[in-house]
């Protein structure tokens, strides 16, 4: 990929600027064919940084945490979908985990195991026990704007990278 256009973002290779990735972000990129851009940390959040950048929301995803119960287990996932859908978490997701209960993970949980920024959480990086579900309509996107692991900078990926990642599997985790 080359480095794309996608809003009013100066792209660079990930592996060139690694100022702009979270450690666990940086350690995992790998041949990762990514992009990174600096952008102002108070508007990380989705909508704010869509308006600010002139990013489509269609083109940008969203990475959440969540934390499933069974049988006095706790065990966490990734999932990620496009920042115009919700997940499904109560439904699809928690199905798939296989657990009884499933909620978001608290924000100090999420942050502790993943080593990244509330609000920059992205799939690369993640602990390698933990599935990471992307939601077709992530793969569909093709580009999109993801985390960096940090609240300052944002990552452009190719989506089908993503559906690659060692602990990926790609639903339908959008709720309709």
């Amino acid at each position: 990929m080359t480095a794309p256009i996608m809003g009013k973002l100066e792209w660079k290779a990930a592996a060139d600027v690694p100022e702009l990735l979270a450690a666990p972000v940086r350690d995992a990129l790998g041949d990762l064919d990514a992009y990174a851009a600096p952008i102002d940390a108070e508007l990380a959040d989705t909508a704010a940084f869509c308006a600010e950048y002139d990013v489509p929301m269609a083109a940008s995803a969203n990475c959440v945490i969540v934390l499933g119960k069974r049988a006095g287990e706790e065990s966490h996932a990734a999932v990620l979908v496009l920042a115009t859908d919700r997940a499904d978490v109560n439904g699809v997701i928690r199905k798939h985990l296989g657990v009884r209960k499933i909620s978001f993970a608290a924000q100090d949980d999420a942050v502790g195991r993943t080593g990244m920024e509330y609000g920059g959480i992205t799939p690369i990086g993640l602990p390698a026990d933990w599935p990471v579900l992307v939601d077709e309509a992530v793969v569909r996107a093709g580009q999109v704007v993801i985390g960096s692991g940090i609240r300052g900078s944002k990552i452009v990926v190719d989506a089908d990278e993503l559906a690659k990642l060692p602990s990926a599997t790609v639903l339908d985790l959008a709720q309709h």
